[in-house]
């Protein structure tokens, strides 16, 4: 399976994903003076899918509406491309619910509406490579509603028997059902933030899936958020 790239302990390297020139080179230009490495910047989707593999970014800062593709299917594009992809982050005008329900399914670890402050986009950018899901206030429990509405849906098939996980993982995994984030799991359990991202890589590797995404909608589909 495919490996988002981000990790807190590697350099942050940032693809903005733009088609206003003007915005694109002033958030490249927010992240580069504030120490982050700004690897590429693309006007459209295709070009940024092409260069992604040799650019290497950790992070796709991707607008939602772009002149070829939409941003869901950047998303999407980017997350299947082979080796470790980056984790992304949806920059985008519009905070309406479907679009935000619809990059968030496509595999997006975070969305920020473009009102955004520079210091929320560059903590949003650094908490994506992270792997903490972010959203701009009043979205997270919108998105954890719809994976909750997904969870008590009837299933069309018994899933198979899913591994077992350790007792430290399934705690650990139940305050991420909760919407807790990295650092916020790591102060309540006392186990460093590093442990902690240990614990969810271990945990996606055993089910096999790909993104915390699919991790908290696992973990509601099982009733951990209770």
């Amino acid at each position: 399976m495919t490996d988002p790239a981000g990790g807190a302990g590697g350099a942050i390297r940032v693809m903005v994903v733009d088609d206003h020139p003007m915005w694109r080179d002033a958030v490249a230009r927010d992240l580069a003076e504030a120490g982050l490495e700004v690897v590429a910047t693309a006007g459209d989707g295709r070009k940024a899918v092409a260069v992604a593999p040799a650019a290497r970014p950790t992070v796709a800062v991707v607008d939602l509406q772009l002149p070829d593709m939409s941003g869901v299917e950047v998303t999407r594009r980017l997350l299947a491309l082979p080796g470790r992809p980056p984790r992304v982050l949806i920059l985008s005008a519009s905070g309406e619910h479907g679009d935000v329900l619809d990059a968030v399914k496509a595999g997006a670890t975070g969305y920020l509406v473009k009102s955004a402050g520079r210091d929320e986009l560059l903590d949003a950018v650094r908490s994506v490579h992270g792997g903490d899901a972010v959203f701009t206030p009043g979205l997270a429990g919108l998105v954890l509603g719809e994976f909750r509405r997904l969870a008590s849906a009837p299933s069309p098939a018994a899933a198979p028997a899913a591994p077992a996980l350790t007792p430290r993982e399934t705690e650990v995994l139940r305050l991420v059902a909760k919407g807790l984030g990295y650092k916020q799991i790591a102060a309540r359990l006392t186990l460093s933030h590093r442990t902690v991202q240990n614990h969810v890589q271990n945990t996606l590797s055993k089910l096999q899936l790909h993104n915390r995404v699919e991790l908290v909608r696992y973990a509601i589909d099982q009733g951990l958020d209770d």
